[in-house]
């Protein structure tokens, strides 16, 4: 991982020339340090597809929403060993109590995903026209940074995801990449470049998310302080992808922009600050430099900035609001 942002920042624009020398050599310094304890988990993310909200189904007898989960290794939960964990069950068990209506979650996001899978992860999500997804989200991002994929391809296999989703009736909301400076063993200047790369591939994926119809939730900025401060709790034991503790974190964040998709988000929710209509690029600027920011495509090329105050929550089952949501058949 560690060797992979060095790399992106040699060859993608950022360059290590444009450091120095000095730092060049202490850039590949922390290179050394960090890919000995910097790793990803081998062990399959937990599977959580299922229906959420059983109660809400007996109760009301509305039919279940669908949610459909796309991306990485995040996407999919890796590092946790609960399917509850996840953030997909997280997101379905608040959508859920918040629609109070059963919700069908199914994930087809891959561990070490770029955004290249994405063409293909679509097309399962909407193989089946009987039963396409209400509501989708996407997070991806980590690897195109890691990988060296120029950020025009990331942004434009993204945007086609995102547009094949919308033609096909559903709403989209995209946790734009997160920010790899917070991974603990990463230092000084490697953790400047990491944070660099990770803020500009989020601001260009607001733009092609929203010029494409869907809504973007910022999680670099907003995650990264949380994150750098408690490494202990938000980050697992291979210190890259999050704990438990963590995806609760991130799923706060995106739950009111999920629900609000969908219409179930009250406009009066104290915890959101309309900041008004700005163009499209200005908007994914200020989304990239203030976390808890979502963007949302307005009349042609402006778009919606709103901050959302979330909660504190020590609790993954937080997110739920009721421990039957929490629970999916099958798991």
């Amino acid at each position: 991982m560690a060797r992979r942002i060095a790399a992106a920042a040699a060859y993608g624009g950022g360059g290590i020339g444009l450091l120095g020398g000095v730092t060049a050599v202490l850039l590949l310094t922390e290179v050394s340090h960090a890919k000995r304890v910097v790793g990803g988990s081998d062990d399959a993310p937990p599977r959580a597809d299922g229906r959420y909200g059983f109660a809400f189904a007996r109760r009301t007898g509305q039919p279940p929403l669908r949610l459909a989960f796309l991306g990485d290794s995040t996407a999919a939960g890796q590092g946790v060993h609960r399917p509850s964990q996840t953030p997909g069950a997280l997101l379905a068990s608040g959508l859920a109590a918040v629609a109070e209506r059963p919700v069908d979650l199914r994930n087809v996001a891959l561990p070490g995903a770029q955004s290249s899978d994405l063409e293909r992860q679509v097309t399962l999500v909407l193989e089946d026209a009987e039963l396409l997804p209400d509501v989708c989200v996407i997070m991806i991002g980590a690897n195109d940074v890691t990988r060296r994929m120029p950020p025009a391809k990331s942004v434009r296999l993204l945007s086609d995801a995102v547009r094949r989703l919308r033609e096909s009736g559903c709403e989209v909301v995209v946790g734009t990449c997160p920010d790899l400076g917070t991974i603990e063993p990463v230092y000084q200047p490697l953790r400047w470049v990491a944070r660099r790369l990770s803020r500009q591939l989020a601001a260009a994926q607001t733009i092609g998310v929203v010029e494409q119809g869907g809504r973007t939730v910022s999680l670099g900025d907003l995650l990264g302080p949380e994150f750098a401060a408690n490494p202990r709790e938000l980050f697992g034991p291979d210190n890259f992808h999050p704990s438990a503790e963590g995806y609760a974190t991130a799923s706060m964040a995106v739950l009111p922009t999920l629900c609000d998709s969908l219409g179930l988000w009250p406009e009066e929710a104290p915890e959101t600050l309309d900041e008004g209509i700005l163009p499209v690029a200005t908007a994914a600027a200020e989304a990239a430099a203030e976390g808890g920011t979502e963007v949302t495509a307005a009349r042609g090329p402006w778009a919606r900035l709103s901050r959302r105050h979330r909660p504190a929550t020590k609790e993954p089952a937080a997110v739920s609001g009721s421990t039957d949501t929490s629970s999916p058949s099958g798991c």
